[in-house]
C-alpha cells in the first residue's frame, strides 16, 4: 500500500482531521487526477477524463470535512473506472 493510498484511507476515516491542500494534491498526483491551481480566487479544479463532473476545492486550512468526503468519493470513481479499463 503506497503513500498516497494511506493518506486517502486516513481521509476516509476521519474526514474531520486537519487535511490540506497538499495532502489533496499528492493523492491527484498519484491517480492522475488534475489539480489546478486557481488562477485567482482560491479554489482549486479536480478532473479526470473518465469523470464528467469537476470537483472544486477550496484551499483555505483546514479542507472541510463535506469537501473531504467528496474527494474521497470522486477518487473512488476515478478509481473504480481506471479498474474496469485495465
Amino acid at each position: 500500500m503506497g503513500q498516497a493510498e494511506k493518506r486517502l484511507d486516513r481521509m476516509r476515516r476521519n474526514p474531520v482531521g486537519d487535511w490540506t491542500i497538499e495532502d489533496i494534491a499528492m493523492i491527484c498526483r498519484a491517480y492522475g487526477i488534475d489539480c489546478v491551481p486557481p488562477a485567482r480566487g482560491s479554489h482549486y479544479d479536480l478532473s479526470h477524463p473518465s469523470e464528467a463532473a469537476i470537483l472544486t476545492v477550496p484551499a483555505r486550512r483546514p479542507v472541510r470535512p463535506h469537501y473531504i468526503r467528496a474527494f474521497v468519493a470522486f477518487v473512488d470513481a476515478v478509481r473504480g473506472a481506471q479498474d474496469a479499463g485495465a
